[in-house]
C-alpha cells in the first residue's frame, strides 16, 4: 500500500470518525426537541379544551345530553382530548388511562400540572394532565402517540448513516485526488536519491524546497550527501596521498637491494644495507600510520575512564628512555577523561615524538597536563605563521621538515583522536618553540596525583623515571 493510498485512507476513516461524533450528539438533541414540540402541543391542545367543551354544549344544546363531556378522549388530528368534571376520584378507566391519586391532586388546584408516559389499548401515550381551566375539581388530559415522531427519527438516522458513509467515501477520494499534488516534493526526493543510489553520484542535487517538513527532510538528505561526498573525497586524496609517500621510500629501498644483489663484495654494501633497513623502516611506519590513522576516525569499540596524567607519565617515561638528549620537564594535575586508551596513549605520544624530534640536543621538553588540556613544549625553532592552519593536516610536511624523518601524519592522527572524543587539537602561539595542546572533556577528577618529572638524563639513568 503506497503512501498516498494510506493518505486517502486516513482521510476518509477522519471524516467518519467526526460524522459518527456529530451523529453522536445530534440525534438525541433532535430526539430531544421533538419530544419538546410533543410537550408543547399537549400544553397548547390541553389550553383550547374550554372551546371544545363549549363547542360540545352547543351541540348537544336542548338534548338530554345537555352539559354532559363524552367519557372517551376526542380526537383532534392526532391528539387525544379528554375531559374529566369534578369531582375527580382515582381509579381504574375502561374509557382512557386510569386516573391516579396525583390526578386528583392536579383538579383540586393542590398540585401542578404534569408530564407522563402512559399505555392504553396497547398503545404508548405521552400524556399530559392539567387542571381545567376556570374549573376547580375538573380535569383535562391531552394525549398523543409516542409513535408519531418515530417516522421522522427513522429517516434522520438513515440521513445520518448514508452521509457519514458517502462523506467518508467522498473524502477519501478528494484525498487520493490531492495527495499526487501534496506529495509531490515527496516524489521527487525519492527520485532524487533512488538516482544517486543507482548512479553513485553524490554531486547530484537534492530538492529541498519550502521550509515545511519535506524541505527540511530534503536539506537534511543534501546535508548527508554532501558528508559523504566530502568523505569520498578525503578517501580519494588520502589514497592518492598513500600511494604517493609509498612510491619514494619503496623505490629507493628497491634501488639499493639491486644495488646491493648486484655486488656483495662492494664496500657499499653494508651502507647500502643501512639505508636499505632505514627505508623499510620508513615505510613500515607510514603505514602503521595510516592504519591508525583509519582505525582512530572510527567509533571507538572499547571507551572507560583514562588519567589523562598518568597516560603523559607513561609517554614520558618511555621518551625519556629513548631520547637522552632531551630534558623532559612533566607537571600534571590529576585529570580523568572518558575514552579509549589506546588512542590516547598513541595521540600524546605523537605529540611528545613531534617535540622531541624538533628539539635540538640539550633541549627541554614540557608536558603539562591540567582539567583536560595536555600541553606539550619544545625548544626548537617554532612553527611559521603560515604553516599553523595545516599542521594537523594529513601528509602535510613543511618545508623544513623534509630533512627529518616522518610520514607527515602523527599530528593528524592527534587530530583525529582529539575530534572522536569529542575535544581539539590546536596549535598556540609562543614566542620560541612550538606548543602543540590537546584538550579534552573531562570526567570525575580523581583524588591520587601523578608522579613530577623534571630531570635531564644521563647515560647513566637514562632508562629510569625519577621523582622531584
Amino acid at each position: 500500500m503506497n503512501l498516498r493510498t494510506r493518505l486517502a485512507i486516513a482521510g476518509g476513516a477522519t471524516v467518519v470518525g467526526a460524522l459518527v461524533l456529530v451523529s453522536v450528539v445530534l440525534y438525541p438533541a433532535v430526539e430531544h426537541s421533538l419530544r419538546g414540540q410533543i410537550d408543547s402541543s399537549l400544553v397548547t391542545a390541553a389550553g383550547q379544551a374550554p372551546d371544545v367543551a363549549k363547542a360540545i354544549k352547543e351541540k348537544f344544546r336542548g338534548t338530554s345530553d345537555e352539559g354532559a363531556f363524552p367519557a372517551v378522549p376526542l380526537g383532534i388530528g392526532s391528539t387525544q382530548l379528554q375531559i374529566v368534571p369534578g369531582p375527580v376520584e382515582a381509579g381504574p378507566s375502561t374509557r382512557f388511562v386510569d386516573l391516579t391519586d396525583h390526578d386528583v391532586a392536579v383538579a383540586n388546584g393542590t398540585a401542578p400540572a404534569y408530564f407522563r408516559n402512559a399505555a392504553y389499548d396497547n398503545i404508548a401515550y405521552r400524556v399530559y394532565t392539567a387542571q381545567f381551566p376556570g374549573a376547580s375539581g375538573s380535569l383535562v388530559r391531552t394525549a398523543i402517540p409516542q409513535s408519531d415522531p418515530a417516522p421522522t427519527l427513522h429517516r434522520l438516522a438513515w440521513l445520518l448513516a448514508a452521509s457519514t458513509v458517502g462523506a467518508g467515501l467522498l473524502a477519501a477520494l478528494a484525498s487520493r485526488l490531492t495527495a499526487r499534488r501534496v506529495l509531490r516534493p515527496v516524489r521527487r526526493l525519492t527520485e532524487t536519491v533512488e538516482l544517486i543510489r543507482t548512479t553513485g553520484d553524490l554531486a547530484i542535487p537534492i530538492p529541498a524546497d519550502g521550509q515545511d517538513e519535506i524541505g527540511r527532510l530534503g536539506s537534511a538528505f543534501a546535508g548527508m550527501t554532501a558528508a559523504l561526498d566530502e568523505s569520498v573525497g578525503a578517501q580519494r586524496r588520502l589514497v592518492a596521498d598513500a600511494s604517493h609517500e609509498l612510491r619514494t621510500p619503496l623505490t629507493s629501498l628497491t634501488v639499493n637491494l639491486e644495488l646491493l644483489a648486484e655486488d656483495l663484495s662492494d664496500k657499499q654494501a653494508p651502507q647500502l644495507a643501512a639505508e636499505a633497513l632505514d627505508q623499510a623502516s620508513e615505510l613500515k611506519t607510514l603505514i602503521n600510520d595510516l592504519v591508525d590513522l583509519a582505525r582512530y576516525g572510527q567509533p571507538a569499540f572499547h571507551t572507560e575512564d583514562v588519567r589523562l596524567d598518568l597516560v603523559a607519565e607513561r609517554v614520558a617515561a618511555r621518551a625519556t628512555r629513548r631520547a637522552a638528549q632531551v630534558r623532559f620537564e612533566l607537571t600534571c594535575v590529576p585529570t580523568l577523561v572518558h575514552g579509549d586508551p589506546d588512542a590516547l596513549e598513541r595521540a600524546v605520544a605523537n605529540l611528545v615524538d613531534n617535540a622531541v624530534k624538533w628539539s635540538p640536543s640539550g633541549g627541554q621538553v614540557r608536558i603539562s597536563v591540567n582539567e583536560g588540556t595536555l600541553d606539550v613544549a619544545d625548544a626548537g625553532p617554532g612553527i611559521p605563521d603560515s604553516d599553523v592552519e595545516f599542521v594537523f593536516d594529513r601528509f602535510y610536511r613543511s618545508p623544513a621538515a623534509r630533512a627529518h624523518p616522518g610520514s607527515g601524519l602523527g599530528l593528524a592522527i592527534v587530530r583525529q583522536v582529539a575530534e572522536a572524543h569529542g575535544g581539539t587539537a590546536e596549535v598556540v602561539p609562543r614566542r620560541t618553540g612550538a606548543l602543540l595542546r590537546l584538550k579534552l572533556p573531562v570526567a570525575t577528577e580523581p583524588a591520587e596525583p601523578c608522579r613530577q618529572i623534571s630531570r635531564a638524563p644521563t647515560a647513566a639513568n637514562a632508562s629510569s623515571v625519577g621523582k622531584e
